[in-house]
């Protein structure tokens, strides 16, 4: 009987069948990949809207207060993360940016500090007093 069970034959994939269907998925992936790359960008833009926003309701709080807007983003208690390209530790895909600054005005600025889709095209996002958010340059 011992016998028997060790010459039983068991259901099993072929190596060369596993290959071959490894094969194939990395071909699917790699077709499907560009259609990707938009989303992907899509996804990592609502980081600087987000952003944007807070430093949007920081620069009004400091307004209320004083009168007039800010130009520095830690006078106003915006901290920035640290970015992706500075360290391991980073997360943050976006560097903020005081653009423009008056006592009665202000446009911050968010530009992207990795290129999301490798075409050497960096995203840019702005806000300003009025909480206009619109997308400078489109990666």
């Amino acid at each position: 009987m011992k016998k028997h069970l060790l010459n039983a034959k068991a259901a099993a994939f072929t190596l060369t069948e596993v290959l071959v269907v490894l094969v194939i998925v990395g071909i699917l992936v790699l077709l499907a990949l560009p259609n990707l790359l938009p989303l992907i960008t899509k996804a990592k833009s609502t980081e600087a809207k987000i952003q944007l926003e807070h430093a949007h309701t920081l620069e009004k709080t400091y307004f209320y207060e004083k009168s007039k807007y800010s130009g520095d983003l830690p006078a106003i208690g915006f901290i920035q993360e640290k970015l992706v390209t500075e360290s391991e530790n980073g997360q943050a895909n976006y560097r903020i940016e005081v653009a423009e600054s008056s006592p009665t005005t202000f446009v911050i600025k968010a530009t992207a500090v990795v290129d999301f889709d490798g075409d050497g095209v960096f995203n840019v996002w702005e806000i300003d007093q009025d909480k206009n958010l619109r997308e400078v340059v489109q990666d």
